[in-house]
């Protein structure tokens, strides 16, 4: 836990890493807090209508104890995988919990998967087991002759014992309480989480039991020193994804603090600002997308009287114009941080301890040494563009790709993981993203980054969303696109066009301006909530160049 002290370079000094040899994660985030404080609240599950359901560390313990002795009776082994295709559900968490003691390695798989999608991280792992729901369940069953690893699905919400798979909540009801944790050592696997395969397969990020701990610092600091008394934590973010599984609920347990579940069919910032009202929301992990879309709600705290300590954001650029927002419309410094599955929250902004720079990611956390080097592996001086990389060995890298030893040495420079991100760092040590290695636009000799147009553009008042990428041109070889979604009550033409380019020409640069414009309805998006450039990209390099 991070000590807290009067300046960032003193917390910095007095963060040190100590990880036992041997460690289970889930005695860590659930059993031990089972045992010293039993009727602590652990989950809250709220079920959008009023409702909400409460279980303890000793539930939680309880359960998940049930859960893995009817996986050991199905015949499940140490270093076996486990899928968990759930939405955020009491279920998803006993699930990993139960995994975790009893040696498997657990899998969390997104619910909006199709069944290409899920065939394919299923036959990858070789699963032997998958927890899912009613909801779900028509998906595997239409794969399942194509995944021989797969012998154990149980059901939660199936009414009764189906074809080739178990009701969840009755066979659990009949196994027992009790069940001894495998000593694992903290190097042990215990969880996948495949990336969001935007440029070819999807990869499986297979992770250590340390991860926990080297989570640690990665929330503490952002979320401003958390917990602190009173902290609750929530987030729309999905479970499936590293940063709704371990940035919140899984680091929240090992801290005792209670988190809310809930899972909209669809985000709506309405309806995300009444939940954190009513259940008494302290701390949350929010896309910059979903902020952008709570944007547009007029008078936020008025109108629901939440109680926000602290809000975090990551998986794109949170701009300038976010964050001055936060602090009108929600009252607190939204806090930035960067990381990625592999190597998760290293680079973080905590406004109670060093003054936020608008654009930047924040510093290095406590812990972690971040840099900005060459292609030879050089650490670059201040200001200049190169590969952002971490300094390994570090307890929150990933032990390898799963059965993928190639890419998992091209993810490394010697002794530096890299990121796969281009970015440059200050004289002062904040981290400024410029773009992934294949966002970069190259325009007449000009290295550009979307970044920072894109928080340029959504400073315009009738600019919504807005998404920059290279496209071809003969003369400057790439030219700047801005993909523009529009307010409402603004209509495109092309009179708002020009305002628009001389609107980034005159507060960027006039090599930087969007030389052609596009007013869009949406945006191909990923599962976790970011725009996918890749297929923008796609689109514009099938037309042939032309100039604007």
């Amino acid at each position: 836990m991070l000590v807290k002290a009067p300046t960032y370079a003193a917390v910095c000094n007095a963060t040190r890493w100590t990880i036992p040899a041997r460690l289970n994660m889930g005695v860590d985030v659930c059993d031990q807090h089972a045992t010293a404080t039993p009727e602590r609240t652990a989950l809250i599950c709220d079920d959008g209508d009023g409702g909400a359901t409460s279980y303890t560390f000793l539930d939680l313990e309880r359960l998940s104890n049930r859960l893995a002795n009817l996986l050991v009776a199905k015949g499940l082994q140490c270093g076996d995988r486990v899928g968990i295709l759930l939405p955020q559900s009491v279920e998803t968490g006993i699930a990993h919990v139960a995994a975790w003691k009893a040696g498997f390695v657990s899998i969390p798989l997104f619910t909006l998967f199709g069944e290409d999608a899920l065939e394919f991280r299923l036959a990858d792992s070789g699963a032997r087991a998958l927890i899912t729901d009613g909801t779900n369940l028509h998906k595997i069953e239409a794969i399942r002759d194509r995944l021989p690893d797969l012998k154990v699905l149980l059901v939660t919400g199936a009414g009764a014992d189906g074809a080739g798979f178990t009701d969840l909540w009755p066979a659990l009801e009949r196994a027992s309480d009790g069940f001894r944790p495998v000593d694992t050592a903290a190097e042990d696997p215990a969880l996948i989480i495949y990336t969001s395969g935007t440029t070819g397969n999807p990869k499986g990020a297979l992770h250590a039991h340390r991860t926990i701990l080297g989570h640690l610092p990665g929330v503490e600091f952002p979320h401003e020193f958390f917990p602190q008394p009173g902290d609750r934590m929530w987030t729309p973010a999905d479970w499936a994804w590293i940063g709704g599984l371990m940035n919140v609920l899984m680091v929240a347990w090992h801290h005792g603090v209670p988190v809310v579940a809930h899972r909209a069919r669809k985000y709506d910032p309405e309806e995300t600002l009444r939940l954190m009202a009513r259940q008494g929301v302290r701390n949350t992990f929010m896309p910059p997308t979903a902020l952008r879309m709570m944007r547009q709600v007029q008078r936020p705290r008025e109108r629901f009287g939440f109680d926000l300590r602290t809000v975090t954001c990551a998986g794109e650029p949170m701009g300038a114009e976010l964050l001055e927002w936060g602090r009108s419309a929600l009252g607190i410094t939204l806090n930035e941080f960067y990381g990625q599955t592999e190597c998760n929250l290293v680079v973080a902004n905590c406004a109670a301890l060093i003054p936020v720079k608008p654009g930047s990611m924040g510093r290095a956390v406590p812990g972690h040494r971040v840099e900005v080097i060459d292609p030879g592996g050089h650490v670059l001086p201040p200001d200049a563009v190169g590969h952002v990389a971490v300094e390994g060995p570090d307890p929150v890298m990933f032990l390898e790709y799963w059965r993928n030893p190639e890419a998992t040495r091209d993810k490394y420079l010697g002794r530096w993981l890299l990121t796969g991100d281009q970015g440059r760092k200050d004289a002062d040590g904040y981290l400024w993203f410029v773009g992934r290695d294949d966002d970069l636009i190259t325009s007449a000799g000009y290295r550009i980054g979307p970044g920072e147009i894109e928080d340029c553009l959504t400073k315009h008042p009738a600019v919504a969303l807005a998404a920059v990428v290279g496209v071809p041109d003969a003369l400057r070889t790439e030219v700047v696109k801005a993909f523009i979604q529009l307010r409402p009550g603004h209509a495109a033409g092309a009179e708002l066009e020009a305002s628009i380019r001389e609107f980034v020409k005159t507060r960027l640069s006039p090599h930087e301006y969007p030389r052609r414009i596009e007013f869009v309805d949406g945006f191909p998006m990923t599962a976790t909530g970011k725009i996918r450039r890749k297929d923008l990209r796609e689109r514009e390099a099938r037309q042939a160049p032309g100039e604007a």
